[in-house]
């Protein structure tokens, strides 16, 4: 473990902390000092000591305003503190939030915050489409600040064997993708294309769609994002920017047929546009990235006469994420990421926007 977490941990709480913030959309964001000390718990609140947070492009988003969704600014709620991927200790429960954890539980901040647990949607694990789920970094504040406050029956348990700084991107990149896996229901030594492959979510989509026993097709662009795939598992890389013919590209390396399922972790249009036509017979396109404004177009004769399938996966539920963790733990999928400053958030949601990032980026909300 990075530091001594546990150990640097008191129960009393200090009457200055620093969060990252912005006001108005496009940003920028600000470093603001407050006094957790303050905080008053509701019922089943707890208070997390937030060490480690990462960085995921919906954070971008959420700060740009571009998605149909008003987030916190947006509706008036003031300022916004953005984060999901938050890797923490319980420092203080509220009215309760004992039932769920304990002070000193090492736990993890989702992208979905709470959720009503007693609708249809929650009863099948359909979680995130709960119409009362709440979500960290867009409609509540999330985990780029020192201190944050989150639902007790919601933050999930972190395993003691998995370090903060290397758990934190698995709580949303990583639970995303393996759900999307479960979703694309690949089996033993099937093709996968994973467009995105060398960013945030692609390059641990490589290392989970490996542990299922299937054969990767990794699409991006450039040598560092090459390097990565390759090493992470990916049986073949292709440049899209490179490719004359990025179609004919992924059927040559899946056989000749296309691939069986085709993961867009990626968050440009682009990823989208020939994902599609590039999947064989009866494949599936599971929907992942987010690009803003951009939709999935298809033949209809084309779609039914070849069974094919669009299906969106949206994060995942609780149980999702305690088994992306246990396999992180076991050594199974490892993140690879740089760690910058709290302070450096400017800097990275610009290498995001250019492109330039290979793997995530994990804050220590201590700098």
């Amino acid at each position: 473990m990075p530091g001594n977490e546990l150990q640097a941990t008191q129960l009393d709480i200090p009457n200055k902390a620093t969060r990252a913030i912005f006001d108005k959309l496009g940003g920028p964001i600000k470093n603001d000092i407050y006094d957790p000390s303050l905080i008053n718990l509701q019922n089943g609140e707890a208070l997390v000591r937030v060490f480690y947070s990462g960085v995921c492009h919906t954070d971008l988003h959420a700060m740009i305003g571009d998605w149909p969704a008003p987030n916190k600014v947006q509706t008036g709620g003031g300022p916004l503190v953005g984060g999901h991927e938050g890797a923490g200790v319980v420092v203080k429960l509220g009215p309760g939030a004992d039932e769920f954890l304990k002070v000193g539980d090492k736990v993890g901040i989702k992208w979905i915050a709470d959720a009503c647990l007693n609708c249809d949607y929650c009863r099948r694990g359909h979680e995130p489409n709960c119409a009362q789920a709440k979500c960290s970094g867009y409609t509540h504040d999330g985990s780029f600040q020192q201190y944050a406050v989150s639902w007790a029956r919601y933050l999930t348990p972190l395993p003691n064997e998995l370090p903060l700084d290397e758990a934190a991107p698995i709580l949303c990149a990583g639970v995303t993708v393996y759900r999307a896996l479960k979703e694309a229901k690949l089996t033993p030594g099937q093709y996968v294309a994973i467009p995105g492959a060398g960013g945030g979510l692609g390059h641990l989509a490589v290392q989970y769609a490996n542990v299922i026993g299937c054969r990767v097709i990794a699409i991006d662009t450039g040598s560092a994002k090459k390097e990565l795939a390759t090493k992470l598992g990916a049986e073949t890389f292709i440049d899209f920017k490179t490719s004359k013919d990025l179609i004919g590209d992924v059927r040559k390396a899946s056989g000749g047929e296309g691939v069986h399922a085709a993961v867009v972790a990626a968050s440009g249009a682009a990823a989208y546009e020939m994902a599609l036509e590039y999947c064989r017979p009866c494949g599936k396109l599971v929907a992942v990235g987010l690009p803003a404004k951009t939709n999935i177009e298809a033949n209809v004769c084309f779609t039914v006469f070849q069974a094919k399938q669009v299906k969106g996966s949206y994060v995942g539920n609780r149980q999702d994420a305690i088994e992306a963790l246990d396999l992180a733990a076991r050594g199974k999928v490892k993140t690879v990421f740089k760690t910058m400053g709290l302070s450096q958030l400017n800097d990275v949601y610009k290498a995001m926007h250019d492109g330039t990032l290979a793997g995530r980026v994990v804050l220590d909300c201590n700098k």
